[in-house]
């Protein structure tokens, strides 16, 4: 187990879709604190003030949507990966689509991962704990320079 709480931001629209995360998140055997922000203007406002003051709160990874309101999900991978310091931070999209151009796009802007979200709360759940297992427990995520 981690000795601190990993952090994670999820970026999402859907408040039925939040909702199922957070209550599934709980259910995980890691310590964690799961912050949610609900379009893409607050992601990357709130990522900015992160980046000024990473020991405040530094997401070790991010969970996103691409349909947000205000500014895109690819708005706000490209801001992510385009920032000095932010750019270290694994980005997973989750969306509906499942279409081949999204995907695509969502790579060549430097995404992690590609999920398309699950339909049933079972494979949600299921999906949560293939994040958990490798993105959580297996590979060593950065931290911010202070």
């Amino acid at each position: 187990m981690p000795a601190k709480n990993i952090e994670i931001l999820l970026i999402e629209d859907s408040a039925v879709d939040a909702r199922l995360t957070e209550r599934l998140f709980g259910r995980l055997n890691i310590p964690h604190r799961l912050h949610l922000v609900r379009d893409g203007e607050e992601a990357i406002k709130f990522l900015e003030k992160t980046a000024l003051v990473p020991e405040k709160y530094w997401p070790d990874l991010i969970l996103l949507d691409l349909n947000l309101p205000r500014r895109s999900g690819y708005e706000v991978l490209e801001a992510i990966k385009k920032h000095p310091s932010l750019k270290i931070i694994p980005v997973i999209v989750m969306t509906t689509s499942d279409q081949e151009e999204d995907i695509r796009r969502c790579y060549e802007l430097q995404a992690n991962a590609y999920i398309t979200k699950p339909d049933s709360l079972h494979s949600l759940l299921e999906t949560l704990l293939a994040i958990e297992a490798f993105w959580l427990r297996s590979v060593k995520l950065p931290s911010p320079k202070f």
